[in-house]
């Protein structure tokens, strides 16, 4: 490792201070997932494919872990002198709120072969609130076609973040777009000392696979059913976050939406319609809050004149019809499992995509 060839500005003690390690206790899983993401113009198909592909990587995660409560983050990154040099959204729960902020994504800038690696890394290792505990699985994913600057002094480098993840429990797996020369060698020294796995894949970030199944008319209606099902209360602000995070959803391609659903239909640790909380039925449901706390003025409109029993009555009823709901989707997307695992066995997904490079270290990683 070229740690002898670093110059350190700080002792490491100092120069890699981080946030203290959150502990997840008990016997409940959980799996942590950051992308560091470069997001230069070069980027801008492998950006489109993984705006399309973030729901199967995530029911990829819940497929092989399905009781463990799932967080996500992105560190997106391009270079000094860009509208940005990293744009950070922090590990949560909230994947939906993720996959929102992913889509508002562009690739720009980036005039120069280097970018700010360095800089992104650093914040995904140190600068991202990981779980500690063993029942936590933390793992990154770099994925650019560029390698970082080694010339910003204001930056700290890469061999010592990664001693660093190491430290931490974190991997460290490099995702090179392209074949630029200079870049290989250093994502497979990234990869290498952080525990992780290179992939090569091309430019483009590869051929998005998309099945299209007899179910899928079926899926997106059963789930127009279920969003109309959910129930936002709270602060007008967490109300809109609700509607938008719905309205994204159905803005979506059919493909993505069909992903989507997918994906909350086989997580079992906690059953929601929209992550993030919000939805008055899934948040009773998971015991995120009792009818009783609520504020009147942030009750459902329907709700506020009711007695607490009538409350609980309405609330019932709801209930039961949503799970008559999730029970029909969940048969419906065995029966759309049974038939891509026949079409894939036919022919195979391509292996240089980013979602199928991404998912296969993931199947590993978490086994």
């Amino acid at each position: 490792m070229r740690l002898a060839h670093a110059t350190l500005a700080l002792a490491f003690s100092t120069a890699l201070a981080s946030p203290a390690l959150a502990h997840v206790g008990g016997d409940h899983p959980r799996v942590e997932v950051a992308f560091v993401l470069d997001t230069t113009g070069s980027m801008g198909d492998l950006i489109d494919g993984a705006k399309r592909k973030i729901w199967s990587i995530a029911t990829t995660i819940v497929e092989t872990n399905p009781d463990a409560d799932i967080a996500m983050a992105l560190v997106a990154y391009r270079d000094i002198g860009d509208e940005y040099v990293v744009k950070t959204e922090q590990l949560s729960e909230d994947i939906q709120g993720i996959y929102g902020r992913l889509v508002r994504l562009e690739a720009d800038g980036g005039d120069d072969t280097p970018e700010s690696v360095n800089k992104a890394l650093d914040e995904a290792v140190n600068g991202l609130q990981w779980s500690s505990g063993d029942n936590v699985r933390r793992i990154v994913f770099l994925v650019g076609d560029a390698p970082p600057h080694m010339d910003y002094p204001q930056e700290r480098q890469y061999p010592e973040i990664v001693e660093r993840a190491v430290d931490r429990g974190i991997i460290v797996n490099t995702v090179q777009a392209g074949d630029m020369w200079e870049t290989t060698p250093i994502w497979k020294e990234i990869a290498q000392y952080g525990h992780g796995r290179y992939m090569a894949i091309p430019q483009s970030g590869g051929e998005v696979s998309i099945i299209i199944t007899p179910y899928d008319d079926e899926i997106l209606r059963l789930q127009r059913m279920l969003d109309d099902s959910v129930v936002p209360y709270g602060a007008p602000k967490k109300r809109a976050e609700m509607k938008s995070k719905i309205d994204e959803r159905a803005a979506a391609p059919s493909s993505v939406q069909v992903e989507n659903s997918e994906y909350y239909a086989k997580r079992t640790a906690k059953k929601e319609v929209v992550t993030g909380g919000g939805d008055l039925i899934s948040d009773l449901e998971n015991k995120e809050i009792e009818l009783g706390k609520i504020a009147p003025a942030e009750l459902p409109e329907q709700l506020q004149s009711k007695t607490i029993e009538e409350q609980q009555q309405w609330i019932g009823t709801m209930s039961a019809k949503r799970k008559v709901l999730e029970a029909a989707m969940s048969e419906v997307i065995a029966r759309r499992d049974a038939y891509t695992a026949e079409q894939r066995s036919v022919a195979a997904s391509p292996a240089d995509s980013f979602d199928e490079a991404v998912k296969d270290t993931l199947k590993v990683q978490l086994n």
